[in-house]
């Protein structure tokens, strides 16, 4: 399981939100894109026939929801893809209209070939040899079980292991939960979210190692890792309709 320290005040990230150019896109890319977003849109569907939602599915027999707790318990892995995530909860920090959030990783036995750690001052090997994983993107959900915004997050917030962003856009093809627990349309989703908004996470991730470098540069003797004054690096609002609708418009200039 993947521990998540308690933060202190949350800081704003470094820079504004990044815009998107679609038009830049290839149609590969947007394709790619395309499909995720029915797919997201499908697995909306199918638990919505039950009155249920995608966050409803991973807290589905949990018992009592507690902030700080993952879910569901021992976190949602998949043992030959070494993807991973779960969902919890904090009052403190939480985004507006938030209840909570998804943090998605990968495992370095998932990662592609020539991937290692940053070479950050304070590195340490983990024990074990698939214990060093990344944290990518994290998803923030509101009451309903909507999806509204992703963030990138600093490196003591989920204890992960540190890559530059580079490493980690190189690692989000590779994420992808293959089997049904606790819910195969929750676990379809994440993967698919990935896809969707997959410019956006990369544009995310840039500006998280951005913020970080700026952070170290005005707090020259604190750990920028290790500093509880800064918990999220990088973030934006996100709608699926809205992101389905722009990938289509792109998508109509090739005809």
């Amino acid at each position: 399981m993947v521990q998540e320290s308690a933060p202190m005040p949350r800081r704003k990230p470094v820079r504004k939100p990044p815009r998107i150019n679609f038009g830049a896109l290839t149609r590969d890319a947007l394709e790619v894109m395309a499909a995720a977003g029915r797919e997201v849109l499908e697995c909306h569907r199918v638990v919505a026939k039950t009155g249920g939602n995608i966050v409803g599915e991973v807290l589905r027999g949990q018992g009592t929801f507690y902030e700080w707790s993952h879910y569901p318990k021992g976190d949602v892995y998949d043992s030959e893809t070494y993807s991973q995530y779960y969902y919890h909860a904090h009052a403190a920090g939480q985004r507006e209209g938030e209840h909570g959030h998804f943090h998605t990783f990968l495992r370095p036995k998932g990662m592609p070939a020539g991937i290692a750690p940053a070479p950050v001052p304070d590195f340490t090997p983990p024990k074990g040899d698939n214990d060093a994983l990344s944290h990518l993107i994290g998803v923030s959900m509101n009451r309903p079980g909507i999806a509204i915004g992703l963030f990138g997050t600093n490196r003591w917030v989920t204890g992960e292991t540190w890559y530059k962003a580079e490493d980690v856009v190189a690692m989000l093809d590779r994420f992808e939960i293959d089997h049904a627990r606790p819910s195969w349309p929750a676990n379809r989703w994440i993967g698919a979210m990935i896809r969707l908004f997959r410019p956006q996470i990369v544009a995310l991730l840039r500006q998280r190692d951005a913020a970080m470098a700026s952070w170290q540069r005005r707090h020259p003797d604190d750990n920028a890792y290790e500093d509880r004054r800064l918990e999220v690096t990088s973030e934006m609002k996100v709608s699926v309709d809205d992101q389905i609708r722009r990938v289509t418009a792109a998508l109509e200039r090739f005809g």
